[in-house]
């Protein structure tokens, strides 16, 4: 773990992996013991889920400083970029092809 943080509506784990490790098991893992963890401990009062989908990124060794220091400073990062601003410009920048339709429910969050 590199960094994590977030913020009423998403986080961001800042992780690095080896190449073995398949992604969608390691986030599965992080929701189902995550969840746990929230009601073992009665964090809410509200029924705790995760969304269904999940958006991951790659990085370089160079760009580690920087990626550690933008997670770690979501609340003002969100002040001036909303959540879907935010993964939509995420997804273009990396040339991922998508539908808006198939993203969230923005009205949920």
């Amino acid at each position: 773990m590199l960094a994590i943080n977030g913020v009423a509506d998403h986080i961001h784990l800042f992780i690095s992996i080896k190449p073995s490790c398949c992604l969608s098991d390691l986030v599965r893992e992080i929701k189902r013991s995550s969840t746990d963890f929230i009601k073992e401990r009665k964090f809410t009062p509200y029924q705790f889920l995760w969304q269904e989908g999940y958006g991951a990124f790659s990085y370089g060794q160079s760009q580690i400083s920087a990626v550690s220091e933008y997670v770690m400073n979501q609340k003002e990062h969100h002040k001036k970029k909303t959540f879907k601003d935010e993964y939509i410009g995420f997804l273009k920048a990396f040339n991922i092809t998508f539908d808006e339709k198939y993203l969230f429910e923005w009205n949920d969050l």
